[in-house]
């Protein structure tokens, strides 16, 4: 136990209590999850797919739609035929559709069914592709994903050798999603715990992250279906919180149980080694934390509602998984004995293993070998080799290294010069699924722009104004970027009237944008003039370029609070100008290298065919999303090896020393960190979601330029060109700062260790 007459700190008083009781400790947990799971589950979760944008053109179209047309308050899908031989109007051919949309109309969740065959139906001049649109009586949201796969099951009755049947629209993306959901989760668990083995050798001292994290993450998840009672929350919230809270939770216990050991190597005792453990590692996580709840609430700033769920669900994955490594790793710690550096650990010199806390020796091949190979690598050790020797050999040309991490972060970040914000539709969808199928059958027979029409919404001068409403389909129709303009329909109270245009190009086009912005800025100002009508441009193409504009007027306030506020606690913690400044640019580096590599597949379509995708732009939240989260992940980064660079200069006050003591204890821990978080996200792409997709490859890629590039050989290259300046401070500044202490106080830090985790093979 440590000296009784030594003071102890919060961080190592709260190590000690949750070390001595351990099974209460467990036991709090065990039941927190137990709890908030049963009434997550009896709630049930309140999730949005429809998102407004207040303020905006599309949504005033959509609202004047919502209050004067009520039956069209629901979302519709297409149901797609196509004769493989003759036509749809053939007898056979007919029978079948016409008996599969009468089971889709008797469907409770149904409001109605057009027909091909109906007056107004859109059937082809030859005849052979033709949509049935199908009306919800309400946001498929709402709707079951059972419920509509019962529908899409119905019209698939009408399936034979010689009629094609696709199911196209927000309901059929809704059973894709629901019938994708792959266990990507279970992989990337699986490739952690894989990572751990090689990083501990040990089964015992592998399994500590892994629980730890499945608690926090069990009952994060269990809150954030509360949340979404209370704010809107989305449908992809759990799943981006799952990834996010994969990643850190097991980074922060790594780091608690890799101090746990080194103090255990240094000669403490067990019971001081925790609390060593927490009151050095457990600061540094609980700081970074911080940095990436502060990153992720910076979210709110943005003013979209559904952004809100997404922000306080992925912050509340973060600080359960934080209170995880503060409370939970202790107790499993003390708790786990002399198994923790049990059961298959590395093998030694000679060969042997500890197996329950003993050693034995098994008769493999080779052990000559090992016994030279471990002679070797103490050897090493004994004179700087590892890490301090990379360091040092980044430390003799700070300048060439400097200058080629430099070149490297901006050629990978140059494609983002080039990235276009929008909505993927589904012709990006994978390969064979139905809603792609659809896609295509619609572009092929009645041009790419059917897929994403424009819905002019107009508030008529005077009511039953037919005349109107006639002249503005016919401004239109004049111009020659639409193939097709639908006759006016005017709503029941006569006040409003609506037109449908389809371009000549899909959704997802740049061409179907500018035709967008002409026919905003030049053909409804001249017949708003000509009508006295008001007349609003909606429909989905048009509420993907409204909800850009909104995120690019709100991204340089978004950016600008998160990294002032950031900046401000490392100014605080570090007592340094210079690190806050270079951390800044360094996490601003690797999130564009990352926009600039997702750029590269998902837009530029490099190596999109082996992910099983097709290319389009990026979408909209994307790139807002991808900053909070790689900001705050790059910043734990950040902390985690200038806290020990920081430990080492105030012990010394040699800046060379201190990054290359910093990085020999923190190199291997960051490496392993890196490979699990890399290997969590990565997981997520092998779904057949394409914003999953984006968001697990765009994380993977900016944790490993941020971990190879930027902490192995940018930060020691300018922290060597910066030297003594790196920690200056001016006075004036220094008394009037706050002190918030990430290191063990004076009478607490530890001798310095000198081997680290292993690094992962």
């Amino acid at each position: 136990m440590p000296s009784a007459s030594r003071p102890s700190s919060r961080f190592a008083r709260l190590a000690r209590v949750c070390n001595r009781h351990r099974w209460r400790t467990f036991g709090a947990w065990l039941l927190a999850l137990v709890v908030i799971q049963v009434v997550a589950s009896g709630v049930g979760t309140k999730q949005i797919s429809s998102f407004r944008l207040p303020g905006t053109e599309s949504q005033r179209a959509y609202d004047l739609l919502a209050q004067h047309f009520p039956a069209a308050k629901g979302d519709s899908d297409q149901l797609v035929f196509r004769a493989r031989s003759g036509t749809l109007s053939d007898s056979a051919n007919k029978a079948r559709i016409e008996a599969a949309l009468k089971q889709v109309a008797g469907a409770s969740s149904v409001a109605g069914v057009q027909s091909p065959f109906s007056p107004g139906g859109q059937l082809t001049k030859d005849g052979r592709i033709g949509v049935a649109t199908l009306t919800y009586k309400k946001s498929t949201n709402d709707i079951k994903p059972k419920t509509l796969e019962t529908i899409e099951n119905a019209a698939f009755t009408a399936r034979s050798a010689s009629l094609q049947v696709e199911h196209g629209g927000p309901g059929a993306e809704v059973v894709r999603f629901s019938k994708s959901q792959g266990p990507s989760e279970f992989f990337g668990i699986i490739a952690a715990a894989i990572v751990l083995m090689i990083t501990f050798g040990s089964l015992v001292a592998a399994g500590l992250p892994l629980l730890a994290t499945m608690f926090a993450l069990g009952t994060s998840l269990g809150v954030i279906t509360l949340i979404s009672h209370l704010v809107d929350t989305p449908d992809f919230a759990t799943q981006l919180a799952s990834l996010i809270g994969l990643g850190v939770g097991i980074d922060y216990a790594l780091f608690v149980v890799t101090r746990f050991r080194a103090e255990v190597r240094g000669g403490r005792d067990r019971d001081e080694a925790i609390e060593m453990a927490i009151d050095t590692a457990g600061r540094t996580v609980m700081f970074a934390a911080i940095t990436v709840v502060i990153a992720l609430l910076g979210l709110l700033l943005l003013g979209l509602s559904f952004m809100q769920g997404v922000a306080l669900g992925a912050a509340t994955a973060v600080l359960a998984t934080m209170f995880a490594a503060l409370t939970i790793i202790p107790a499993l710690i003390g708790g786990s004995g002399n198994f923790i550096d049990g059961v298959l650990t590395e093998f030694d010199a000679r060969g042997g293993f500890r197996f329950w806390g003993t050693r034995r020796r098994l008769p493999l091949a080779g052990r000559q070998w090992r016994s030279r190979r471990v002679a070797r690598r103490e050897g090493k050790r004994a004179h700087g080799a590892g890490w301090e020797r990379w360091s040092h050999a980044v430390q003799r040309r700070p300048w060439l290294a400097a200058g080629i991490a430099l070149v490297l972060l901006i050629a990978l970040a140059l494609p983002a010069t080039n990235l276009r914000l929008g909505s993927s539709d589904a012709g990006v969808d994978p390969p064979g699924t139905t809603t792609r199928n659809a896609y295509h059958l619609i572009a092929q027979g009645f041009g790419a722009g059917t897929n994403g029409s424009f819905l002019l919404v107009a508030e008529l001068a005077k009511k039953g104004d037919k005349a109107a409403a006639q002249a503005i389909a016919a401004a239109v129709r004049n111009d020659k970027d639409f193939t097709f303009v639908a006759p006016p329909a005017v709503s029941p109270d006569g006040v409003v009237a609506t037109v449908a245009a389809y371009p000549r190009t899909g959704p997802q086009e740049k061409a179907t944008t500018d035709t967008l912005t002409r026919l905003r800025n030049g053909v409804v100002p001249a017949i708003e003039r000509q009508t006295g009508a008001r007349v609003e441009v909606g429909g989905f193409t048009a509420s993907n370029e409204d909800f850009s504009h909104v995120v690019a007027g709100k991204l340089p306030l978004f950016v600008g609070v998160v990294v002032l506020f950031s900046a401000l606690l490392l100014l605080a913690v570090f007592r340094s100008v210079i690190i806050p400044i270079k951390a800044a640019v360094m996490n601003l580096l690797s999130i564009g290298a990352a926009l600039g590599f997702v750029t590269l597949i998902f837009q530029d379509g490099h190596g999109a065919g082996l992910l099983g995708i097709g290319t389009g732009p990026i979408e909209s939240f994307v790139p807002v999303l991808m900053f909070a989260i790689v900001f705050g992940l790059s910043m734990d980064y950040e902390v985690f090896l200038i806290s020990r660079v920081h430990e080492e200069w105030e012990r010394t006050h040699d800046a060379s020393r201190a990054v290359a003591r910093g990085l020999q204890t923190t190199g291997g821990v960051i490496t392993a960190a890196a490979s699990i978080m890399v290997l969590v996200f990565a997981s997520f792409a092998l779904g057949d979601d394409r914003i999953i997709k984006l968001f697990g490859l765009g994380l993977a890629s900016a944790v490993f330029f941020d971990a190879v590039i930027i902490r192995c050989l940018l930060v020691p290259a300018l922290m060597e060109i910066f030297g003594r300046h790196a920690w200056w401070l001016p006075s004036w500044l220094e008394r009037r700062l706050p002190r918030l202490a990430i290191e063990a106080p004076a009478g607490h830090r530890p001798a310095p260790v000198a081997e680290p985790v292993p690094d992962p093979v």
